[in-house]
């Protein structure tokens, strides 16, 4: 697999929806958001969402969407969020590719490191993440994920 990652404007909400509200029933435990929470959201409240000084980028195996990605401005630098990837297109450098759109972007801003959360027991990202860098850098704030960060 090849996939091409592109960044998403709000008037590809539609697209972004479909793909995220699978992420938010096929992997439920790895987010903070839950479905329930986003399914019956307007137009408004997802082109809402796309908006802003921050990356929102797909990845795309033809025309078929198979991973995503979230990266804004924090405190601390930039931060990654939503990051997805559909389970046939694990292991195939997706969420790398992924992760390097969110660095470039990060980099053009001249942001001082990449930061995320993530649950310990998602061992799978967790090794992604490590292997590309990340270091452990404690507790979040609610002391429910693991807080790791990659210097710039």
């Amino acid at each position: 697999m090849n996939p091409v990652i592109r960044a998403v404007t709000p008037d590809e909400w539609q697209r972004w929806r479909e793909l995220r509200l699978l992420a938010l029933r096929e992997s439920a435990a790895a987010f903070c958001s839950r479905y329930d929470e986003w399914a019956d959201a307007d137009e408004a409240r997802w082109r809402q969402r796309l908006s802003g000084d921050a990356i929102n980028a797909m990845a795309l195996d033809g025309e078929q969407p198979v991973g995503m990605v979230t990266g804004t401005w924090s405190n601390h630098g930039v931060e990654l969020t939503s990051m997805y990837v559909a389970p046939a297109a694990r292991r195939a450098r997706v969420g790398e590719a992924l992760i390097a759109a969110v660095t470039s972007w990060a980099r053009q801003r001249g942001a001082p490191l990449l930061r995320l959360e993530v649950k310990p027991d998602n061992l799978g990202a967790i090794a992604l993440y490590e292997r590309l860098g990340f270091a452990h850098a404690g507790r979040s704030a609610n002391g429910a994920e693991l807080v790791m960060n990659r210097p710039l």
